[in-house]
């Protein structure tokens, strides 16, 4: 007779792991935060984008300079050849000047927006250097979760062949005592070849998800702890998505950051339009050098001819009035008041995708709440079709593809629980996210959930249906 091939199956096979891990030298398991501190210190993304701040925020600085006191200062050496013809004479002779020039802007309207200008860029950058190590606090928990969710779905991959391959086996012998024609065995060959490629696909996907942990973090790990069936799965707080659209608005930082971009374009447009206005600056100069060298060509200039060392002192205000320039200045006024009204348009494209993402992701946590209960009954209610679908293949109201397609819908619900937790740990940490209050805080609070000697072979499945499962394994002997 047919042995039970359902959840108990899969808890026995999750023992006999245990019982090899027992025997196997015990090694440390990464926790979620250490692999977000890691990712801190070492992500590339986050270096190039610390990096790209450092530069932008040379903005300020640069533009201050502009409105500073300027000074320089200079030195020249010539040889000067004088040929006189009445009476005919030749002079050589060597010239040597220094000067210095302090300027000091007074009215420097586009200097002034330039700088204004600068401070909003330099905050912008700072808000989205912000969202990007916030970023990094989701993607931490994504890769991390991946790997468990990837871990999870081989181990039951693993239990969903190992049943195959024992109906197989008991197809075989059916068979053989002629319980059962060759159909049957067909059937159940393709369903355990089926389970075999699906488990080595899933064996692929968890290095994949160990490779992306490692390109992240730039570390190696064996295994992480896991998280446990017992993490609460509640609605967010407050379940209201309007007050969480409202928080996005105001706390956002990708959307703060484009409020700047804002602030930089008008600042730029008042820089522009302020080409038309005049300049004023203070000037002071102070010569010495030969009078060859500093120009002073007039031998009468102080009442005598004077070929020696000339000291001059100037001090100026220089006026500037813009009057034509090509129609360059009206130009760049158009340019910007066409780059402020598309920040502007980018802004409001932002602000509804941020909406839209809010209220999305309100909507699936909620939703996965209830897809985390309705899954783990799937898996109660598919045991019992399991049963009830062997009975019936015992008794000759059922055939054998109905006994393989109600295990695989076993296995598919166990997976599809296992699925709908992960979804609703990392769908909470995208709507804080979205919202602006994602924090390094909501990894601590999931650490408190985590496994320290998590076993994916045997936690893949709820305490409590485990248990119910391995009960019923051995309560029923094999007939």
């Amino acid at each position: 007779m047919l042995r039970k091939l359902s959840l108990a199956l899969a808890v026995s096979c999750a023992s006999n792991g245990m019982a090899w891990a027992a025997e196997a030298p015990l090694t440390t398991k990464t926790d979620l935060v250490s692999v977000y501190q890691e990712a801190v210190d070492n992500n590339a993304d986050l270096a190039a984008a610390r990096a790209q701040y450092g530069a932008q925020k040379e903005v300020v600085p640069q533009a201050r300079a502009g409105l500073l006191p300027n000074l320089s200062g200079g030195a020249e050496v010539a040889n000067v050849r004088t040929d006189i013809d009445q009476p005919a004479a030749v002079a050589n002779r060597s010239a040597r000047s220094y000067q210095a020039t302090l300027s000091q802007p007074l009215f420097r309207a586009d200097r002034w927006f330039q700088f204004q200008a600068a401070k909003s860029v330099n905050e912008q950058a700072a808000l989205q250097l912000s969202a990007t190590e916030q970023n990094m606090i989701l993607q931490s928990a994504e890769s991390y979760f991946n790997v468990l969710r990837s871990q999870d779905n081989l181990a039951s991959t693993k239990a969903e062949e190992a049943a195959f391959k024992r109906q197989l086996d008991q197809s075989n012998e059916r068979f053989d005592v002629g319980l059962s024609d060759k159909t049957d065995v067909l059937q159940s060959q393709a369903s355990y070849d089926t389970a075999r490629a699906n488990r080595i696909l899933a064996q692929r996907q968890v290095e994949d998800a160990f490779e992306a942990l490692i390109t992240l973090t730039n570390r190696q790990y064996n295994s992480l702890q896991g998280i446990v069936h017992t993490l609460p799965i509640l609605p967010p707080t407050p379940n209201d998505a309007k007050a969480w659209v409202d928080t996005a608005a105001k706390q956002n930082l990708n959307l703060l950051a484009s409020n700047y971009a804002v602030d930089a374009a008008e600042d730029t447009l008042r820089q522009r339009k302020a080409g038309h206005a005049p300049t004023l600056d203070a000037v002071a100069r102070y010569e010495k050098g030969d009078n060859d060298a500093l120009g002073f060509s007039n031998p009468n200039a102080f009442g005598r001819a004077y070929s020696g060392d000339v000291e001059q002192r100037t001090l100026a205000l220089q006026l500037n009035i813009p009057i034509f320039s090509g129609g360059l200045t009206s130009s760049q006024v158009r340019e910007s008041y066409s780059q402020l009204t598309q920040t502007e348009q980018q802004r409001e494209g932002l602000r509804r995708q941020v909406v839209e993402n809010t209220r999305n992701l309100h909507r699936a946590v909620n939703t996965d709440v209830e897809q985390v209960q309705a899954r783990r009954q799937s898996i109660i209610s598919n045991q019992s079709a399991v049963e009830a679908t062997e009975i019936g293949y015992q008794v000759g109201t059922r055939n054998i593809v109905d006994v393989l397609d109600a295990q695989r819908q076993l296995y598919t619900s166990v997976r599809n629980y296992n699925n709908a937790r992960y979804d609703y740990i990392l769908d909470n940490l995208r709507l804080k996210q979205a919202a602006g209050t994602l924090s390094p805080a909501d990894l601590q609070d999931l650490s408190r959930y985590l496994k320290p000697d998590y076993n994916p072979d045997r936690d893949f499945l709820p305490p409590d249906l485990a248990q119910a499962a391995s009960q019923q394994l051995r309560s029923r002997p094999a007939q």
